[in-house]
């Protein structure tokens, strides 16, 4: 979809026609439930904030100046709408994240050493170790290196310079190494 069939749904919409917004909808609903769930960690958690998303998106579409790109202004609102359902569970969970991810490490110890060299296993470890980042660096690695934006749509999607972008993913690249260096050193114990 082009920005310019973007804009005429999103003239439509603002016009009144709800259907247009459905094609919306379903043009970026997968993206938007794929970051969704990279933040949340739960399926069903990342299902509301898509849909809560989605719910303001249409609220303030009028909003929309399109400066940037539609998938980068709805990117925008799934993030910070997950990171306030984030902070409103903190207090709900009695088990922490880090704590079940833990227990997968020492499980994935008792796997045969050429297992772990598969692909998959690869992939597991290197989101295990992100998982242990603060949640604006998971967020900031899963959408550079698994939704492939660009640096500029990142400073947008986060609010940030496109030189903190930099920074940041240079710092999130070195501690990511470390954690990845600890967990093999682990695991070949």
């Amino acid at each position: 979809m082009t920005n310019q069939n973007e804009q005429l749904l999103i003239s439509k919409v603002l016009a009144g026609d709800t259907r247009a917004f459905g094609e919306l909808v379903e043009k970026y609903q997968q993206m938007a439930y794929t970051l969704a769930v990279r933040i949340m960690k739960d399926p069903a958690d990342a299902e509301d904030v898509v849909q809560e998303a989605f719910i303001k998106s249409y609220e303030v579409l009028n909003t929309f100046r399109g400066d940037s790109k539609f998938s980068t202004w709805l990117y925008r609102i799934v993030y910070h709408k997950a990171l306030d359902r984030i902070k409103s569970q903190k207090r709900r969970y009695a088990e922490s994240f880090d704590d079940v991810k833990e227990s997968q490490i020492r499980a994935d110890k008792v796997e045969d050493a050429y297992d772990l060299l598969t692909k998959k296993e690869q992939k597991q470890l290197v989101l295990e170790a992100i998982s242990k980042l603060p949640e604006e660096e998971q967020t900031l690695l899963m959408l550079y290196y698994f939704e492939e934006e660009s640096i500029k749509e990142i400073a947008l999607i986060l609010d940030i310079s496109m030189d903190n972008v930099k920074v940041k993913l240079f710092r999130c690249r070195k501690k990511l190494y470390e954690l990845l260096k600890g967990q093999s050193h682990n695991l070949a114990v």
